[in-house]
């Protein structure tokens, strides 16, 4: 079995993001309060969810970040409830590493085109059939993806994991993403097999339309995510992730910036500085209709309504297979030993 297996076809949901009346937003706002102050909840949300959740999560004591961060916070808080609000594989990465405390997503179908395009039978088998390299996946994948790998990666530590790895003459099996994987292996010149799944949104940017963009503002620093094609990438003043890209606004001299990720993030760079311009990468070619709608239409499956509703009911508690618990934690907390060493 030398061939990567087929990757299943990713239909994303259509994009369907919440509306309120301004009376809505400040009553369900309110009684989220209250209810995570009632059950000892403390509410993480990603950087690509929408403002309202966003500044609600640092309003109340909880947390804005990304993937693994926001499991790393709920592990250090002394809530016993976390709600997590982002997309399914962030649930099960908390509940790893926050296995006696109930986890609670606001929407169990918020799924990731990464973790869908890696089922955890077909990556099981192909693992298999290399035994000889080291398993590393993206934080982006399933719990039972998780426990079978050696290593658990995040965009932003993939390039000084694989350096290291690739230091000691290991060989590579590297899932699911194959652009961020490829962008890793050009970067440290491991030899890596690679999986070949992408993600929907950092799919979607189109060079053609970025270089044009480019011309309109030559001023403008590109930030890129690793997610996306090579050819997006090699337009990049800084590649990097969700919390790179957010620094670079911050400490770049540039006053415009074109952005290539998921828009959600530009709340928060926002925050960040005030004063800069940011433009939104094109995801699609010259010419077309749509000049750019890079936002994960499973992120916006997370509202107010129903992270107030999933408060009051209980219901959208993350289970993981026992059987997964401690291999998929242990990938996981190899990468924490290993950054914490990298700070030292």
């Amino acid at each position: 079995m030398n061939a990567i297996p087929a990757i299943p076809l990713i239909t994303a949901p259509p994009m369907i993001e919440e509306t309120l009346s301004s009376d809505e937003r400040v009553l369900l706002i309110n009684r989220i309060r209250n209810l995570l102050q009632q059950q000892n909840a403390v509410l993480i949300a990603h950087y690509y969810t929408s403002a309202d959740l966003q500044e609600l999560a640092e309003e109340t004591g909880g947390c804005v970040s990304d993937s693994l961060e926001m499991a790393r916070f709920g592990h250090a808080h002394a809530a016993q409830t976390l709600v997590v609000a982002g997309v399914r594989f962030m649930g099960e990465t908390a509940k790893l590493l926050n296995p006696e405390k109930r986890v609670l997503m606001p929407d169990l179908h918020a799924e990731c085109s990464l973790d869908l395009s890696c089922p955890a039978d077909s990556f099981s088998a192909f693992c298999d059939a290399h035994p000889e390299r080291e398993v590393v996946v993206y934080a982006n994948t399933s719990a039972a993806v998780k426990a079978r790998a050696d290593w658990v990666v995040t965009s932003g530590m993939a390039v000084s994991l694989i350096r290291h790895l690739h230091e000691q003459g290991k060989s590579i099996l590297w899932a699911p993403d194959r652009h961020l994987g490829d962008y890793v292996r050009s970067v440290t010149g491991a030899d890596m097999l690679l999986w070949q799944g992408g993600c929907v949104v950092h799919e979607a940017f189109r060079a053609d339309a970025l270089q044009a963009l480019k011309a309109e503002h030559p001023e403008a620093a590109v930030l890129v995510h690793p997610e996306s094609p090579a050819a997006v990438i090699a337009m990049a003043d800084v590649v990097g992730s969700t919390t790179q890209l957010i620094h670079a606004v911050k400490s770049l001299p540039n006053h415009t910036f074109i952005v290539a990720t998921d828009n959600g993030i530009f709340h928060k760079m926002r925050q960040a500085a005030p004063d800069r311009t940011l433009i939104e990468a094109p995801t699609a070619g010259v010419g077309a209709t749509c000049r750019s709608c890079a936002h994960c239409p499973w992120m916006a499956m997370n509202g107010l309504r129903n992270l107030a509703q999933v408060l009051e009911t209980g219901q959208n508690e993350i289970v993981v297979d026992p059987i997964h618990i401690q291999p998929a934690a242990r990938a996981i907390q190899r990468l924490l030993d290993f950054s914490a060493a990298q700070r030292r």
